[in-house]
């Protein structure tokens, strides 16, 4: 069995790391797959942090992919997190920001309510609508609102 060693210096910098609710980040993951390594990044917003700076922290990290939320738990102190970036901050007026997933989806539904209604007021015939574009539209409107 391998005993893996955490480096004290990694540690220190993750303390360090001020990471709030409202801050866009991407943190790059370590992924072992048939015996090589490779990183994989996860970009999107913190709409949580919970446990502060002590072992169990963790921070929640929200992004759409394809038209879907997707929302991931990290815990700050993973040995498989290889590097957090902060990439934007926003200032943010509460501390858990749950309510961007409705959020999120009544706009989403908002804007698939003007769409009917505008293709139904023209004779011809309607287009398809791309969610996912629109559902892409309404996190960027939601992250807009927050910065």
């Amino acid at each position: 069995m391998e005993k893996k060693i955490h480096s004290t210096a990694a540690t220190l910098k993750r303390e360090k790391l001020d990471i709030r609710s409202g801050d866009t980040v991407r943190v790059a993951l370590r992924i072992q797959e048939k015996g090589k390594t490779r990183l994989q990044s996860f970009e999107g917003l913190v709409i949580a942090r919970k446990h502060g700076r002590e072992a169990g922290g963790t921070f929640t990290v929200r992004k759409v992919a394809s038209g879907v939320g997707v929302e991931r738990i990290f815990p700050l102190y993973s040995p498989s997190i290889d590097k957090i970036e902060i990439i934007r901050r926003a200032k943010a007026r509460r501390a858990k920001l749950y309510f961007i997933r409705e959020k999120v989806a009544r706009e989403i539904s908002k804007k698939m309510r003007k769409a009917r209604v505008a293709s139904a007021s023209v004779e011809e015939a309607p287009e398809e609508i791309n969610e996912t574009a629109i559902a892409a539209e309404a996190e960027k409107a939601a992250e807009e609102a927050l910065a």
